[in-house]
């Protein structure tokens, strides 16, 4: 039990220690973009298809109320009078007005019954003007810009003062009402905005949150948001190291018939590495076929450290920030590890250093809104002698004893830390389907489809 207690703290101060050396390295200054999304015309069409099943229920619970409390002017209860019993969205459309915002219509039948024995169709038009806000808080928000409802009648079983009677429908619904919240509407819109910051979970201690750096630009192409990428380690937020290249959102694509496509640059997939590292996820113990005894044969002194034939272990440690590269159709990771051979347990003796210089190429995948990203096999690795206790060692006899080992369990170790993935950018009630990945140099665009309702996604691999 104490063994286990002074391995926790131990592991607790190496954390710590990572966070305090992170405050060492150059940071942002400035709140730049380092991925973000693009919105199309055809994804907000999606977004009011399936907003039209919610309006109408908004509509409903407000208009067919028992007393339909504050939507009527005058008495509270209508008594019979110009009683609404039904209510439906016939149309509810949202198009682009580019350097401002969207515009909502929406056309709801009504049925109206304004005397025993009679019924009338009446139309309720709602033509509003939105556009998106960063509060202080930093969250966005949707809000009304203008608004302009109309009732008119479209049929009626009346014989006689139909026209009196549409007057009387169009006085009593309360206009400012419905344009207060005509926002609402839509499918939670306020809620989703702010799920879009919320943290999501990377490893127990590495949480990942995504902040909008300003409102979004509306244009012909769609609406495009950009966002920043920021870490926490243990609860607190970590200083990233500085994007050589800015990175600004690239050109929406008209032709695309995606309804969202989302950028992420390649110092984007660097400082989720960086807070891996930063979190000592990739400090990482190797097992290895070799023993003590096996490796005294080629290396003498060895034999004269351990009195006993014992496993030999690998433990890897970070000697500097893991890179990503990204190229057209590919995309590399660059390792930099120094790996300390020894053995004994729990009290390690090391007796070799071996710096080991690794390129691996990287897979990327995507289900549901969580990105994998997993080694593949490493196309380049580089071994030499970093410290010894036993002397000198070539390096051909170091690729001999150990890059089997360090081919084979590098990769794998390292696919165990990002198994979990990472969730992308997102907002609540929305999943991502029909998704591809393509990497261009310095970025990766993900063109995808939004679907309502999580559930599992088919999964699209590029490598």
């Amino acid at each position: 039990m104490g063994r286990l207690a002074r391995k926790g703290i131990s592991m607790a101060k190496l954390l710590t220690l990572s966070i305090l050396l992170s405050l060492l390295v150059p940071a942002h200054t400035t709140r730049t973009p380092d991925c973000g999304g693009i919105l199309s015309p055809s994804g907000l069409s999606y977004v009011a298809e399936v907003s039209k099943p919610h309006a109408e229920t908004i509509l409903r619970q407000d208009l067919m109320a028992p007393t339909v409390p504050d939507l009527f002017l005058g008495s509270p209860k209508p008594s019979g009078r110009n009683q609404i019993n039904s209510v439906k969205v016939t149309e509810l459309s949202l198009s682009l007005i580019p350097n401002a915002g969207l515009r909502l219509t929406i056309d709801v039948d009504l049925g109206i019954t304004p005397a025993p024995s009679t019924t009338k169709v009446m139309r309720l038009s709602i033509l509003a003007d939105l556009h998106v806000e960063m509060n202080p808080e930093g969250n966005l928000e949707l809000v009304t810009s203008a608004c302009k409802p109309t009732v008119e009648e479209m049929q009626s079983t009346e014989e006689i003062e139909s026209k009196s009677s549409s007057s009387d429908v169009d006085k009593e619904i309360n206009i400012d009402k419905i344009c207060l919240e005509v926002s609402k509407l839509l499918l939670l819109p306020n809620e989703q905005l702010i799920s879009l910051t919320a943290q999501f979970p990377i490893t127990p201690s590495c949480q990942v949150q995504y902040l909008p750096l300003a409102a979004p630009v509306f244009s012909e192409q769609g609406i495009t948001i950009s966002l920043q990428t920021t870490f926490q380690v243990a609860g607190m937020a970590i200083p990233l190291p500085v994007s050589p290249v800015p990175f600004s959102m690239p050109e929406p694509v008209s032709s695309s018939p995606s309804h969202l496509t989302l950028a992420f640059s390649e110092h984007f997939y660097t400082s989720l590495f960086f807070a891996l590292e930063t979190a000592g996820a990739f400090n990482t113990t190797i097992p290895s076929p070799l023993t003590t005894a096996t490796i005294a044969q080629k290396i003498t002194q060895v034999g004269s450290l351990f009195q006993e034939d014992l496993p030999v272990i690998l433990r890897a440690v970070l000697r500097s920030s893991p890179g990503v590269v990204l190229e057209e159709g590919k995309a590399a990771l660059k390792l930099f590890l120094t790996i300390h051979v020894g053995a004994g347990s729990p009290a390690f003796q090391s007796f070799l250093s071996v710096n080991a210089d690794i390129s691996a190429g990287l897979l990327l995948s995507i289900t549901d809104t969580r990105m994998t990203i997993s080694t593949a096999v490493i196309e380049d690795i580089e071994l030499s002698l970093a410290a010894s206790d036993v002397g000198p060692v070539p390096a051909a006899l170091l690729e001999e004893l150990f890059l089997p080992t360090i081919r084979e369990e590098v990769p794998a170790q390292m696919n165990v830390v990002l198994s979990e993935g990472i969730f992308l950018p997102h907002v609540s009630s929305f999943t991502y389907t029909d998704v591809s990945i393509v990497i261009h140099k310095d970025y990766v665009l993900v063109p995808c489809n939004l679907e309502l309702q999580a559930r599992t996604g088919e999964q699209t691999t590029v490598g």
